[in-house]
């Protein structure tokens, strides 16, 4: 029977070890699949990309529009492959350590690179390096805790 002494403190999921590791891992392949899936979307929009990152006057050309074109194509696959990895969450959880590198790392060192280049300000990159930091410890925490 349901109670809300159960809800509060997630019982209803059960108490033993292994419940709590599946529902992290779960849990993480959800928000980085969700994560992907607006990233990849908002690279087929322009317009939100120069919203989100405060770029006036962005008005990008074809040779733009197929890279990232290309770049949401993996992207919007990316999030499919976590939520497959979903289904399997203890014997898939191999997948989080390779969305951390080199998927994340290398959007953050792109973020980097935008930044220097004059292209990004740093205070307009600053949360989305703080959103990729708080994933990244995510998926580690989930990923460790499972254990073997």
């Amino acid at each position: 029977m349901w109670s809300r002494a159960k809800c509060r403190n997630w019982s209803f999921l059960g108490s033993n070890k292994m419940n709590n590791k599946i529902l992290r891992l779960r849990i993480s392949f959800w928000v980085g699949a969700i994560a992907d899936a607006i990233v990849g979307i908002a690279m087929l929009c322009p317009s939100l990309v120069a919203r989100a990152y405060g770029l006036d006057n962005f008005n990008p050309g074809n040779e733009y529009k197929v890279a990232m074109g290309m770049g949401a194509s993996l992207m919007l696959g990316w999030a499919v492959l976590l939520l497959w990895a979903d289904r399997k969450p203890l014997k898939r959880k191999g997948i989080l350590l390779i969305t951390i590198f080199p998927a994340i790392a290398g959007l953050m060192a792109t973020g980097v690179y935008a930044v220097n280049s004059g292209f990004i300000a740093f205070e307009q990159m600053l949360p989305t390096w703080i959103f990729q930091l708080g994933l990244i410890g995510l998926f580690l925490f989930s990923y460790f805790k499972a254990g073997k």
